[in-house]
């Protein structure tokens, strides 16, 4: 992804419910094991995602052996239900795209909508991050402080860190709830901008982004909630 170039420095956050064993005072495990079967054990019973660090840290292995397992259950999971979800260091596990309606009929969850401007505001963020709400207004062309709000209350979009530009602002970026919703497993998948969207993002000149992103449609939820105009 492209930072934002007139962010100066940009101080990111680490996550606070990140705490290795040695910070919670559990002694460090003499070198072990790490076998498919325990990796997606562990993952399955984790209550968030878990970043390189702390799974080597569990198992007494190496960052090698945690890549090597995390690639061998990923190939594993594409025959099953479950997926690897991946932003950044950390990992987690979750449902395969193509169980959603079966498991939202279950859950009786209906799927909520996006309007074409929340969508365009997302794909900004999405293909930008990490960026500003001012570098997304200067590229839609109209305020979007509701809608980056309605965006982050559906935890759609995220905060990163803030930036040390006068002010502080904040950075925002996307996700696991927004690989999620878009059945990606890393922002690596996210389709390839049309080459003169890519110039116009990267120049901060406008031009709509909708339809950047793949399987969303106009907004039916409640508008109180997000802005379809914002």
């Amino acid at each position: 992804m492209t930072a934002e170039p007139d962010a100066h420095a940009i101080e990111v956050d680490t996550p606070a419910d990140e705490v290795t064993p040695e910070a919670a005072g559990v002694p460090a495990p003499p070198p072990g094991e790490l076998t498919e079967a325990m990796l997606e054990a562990l993952l399955f019973v984790a209550e968030r995602p878990l970043s390189r660090r702390e799974i080597g840290a569990l198992a007494g292995v190496d960052r090698d052996t945690v890549d090597a397992r995390l690639g061998d259950l990923e190939v594993s999971l594409r025959a099953r239900g479950l997926r690897l979800l991946a932003t950044g260091d950390r990992i987690e596990l979750a449902t395969a795209p193509e169980a959603g309606a079966l498991i939202a009929r279950y859950l009786g969850v209906d799927a909520v909508r996006l309007s074409a401007a929340t969508l365009e505001t997302l794909a900004i963020v999405a293909y930008r991050q990490p960026v500003t709400k001012a570098a997304v207004e200067r590229i839609r062309g109209v305020d979007s402080d509701y809608t980056i709000r309605g965006l982050v209350h559906r935890r759609l979009v995220v905060e990163l860190g803030r930036t040390d530009a006068p002010g502080r602002p904040i950075l925002y970026g996307t996700g696991f709830d927004f690989l999620e919703r878009f059945a990606l497993t890393s922002l690596d998948d996210l389709p390839p901008l049309d080459p003169d969207v890519a110039a116009r993002l990267g120049e901060e000149g406008g031009g709509a982004l909708t339809g950047a992103l793949p399987g969303e449609s106009e907004d039916t939820s409640d508008p109180a909630e997000i802005d379809a105009e914002a």
